[in-house]
């Protein structure tokens, strides 16, 4: 399976320490701007769906607003409970 590359955005318009969030093929995308190198996530939370460009994003982990479950927007691997399935990463 070869990677399909789509363009979302200026890097301009994703200051580092910012999430923005994109529409890709129907599915919400939370692009992180992590010191200059951006990753991206679903933007829905695997506890219990909340939107996770609402919460904070510390360094490479983002947390969600609702009850604070962290995941890593490198690997979508999860850093703290209540959530225990990653995100997916893009």
């Amino acid at each position: 399976m070869t990677a399909e590359y789509v363009v979302v955005a200026r890097a301009s318009d994703i200051p580092p320490g910012t999430v923005r969030v994109v529409s890709v093929h129907d599915r919400e995308i939370a692009v992180c701007n992590v010191g200059g190198r951006y990753y991206a996530i679903d933007n829905v939370c695997t506890h219990d769906g909340g939107s996770l460009d609402q919460g904070d994003l510390d360094g490479e982990a983002i947390e969600c607003p609702r009850h604070g479950a962290r995941f890593d927007v490198r690997t979508g691997a999860v850093l703290a409970m209540p959530a225990v399935a990653p995100v997916a990463t893009y």
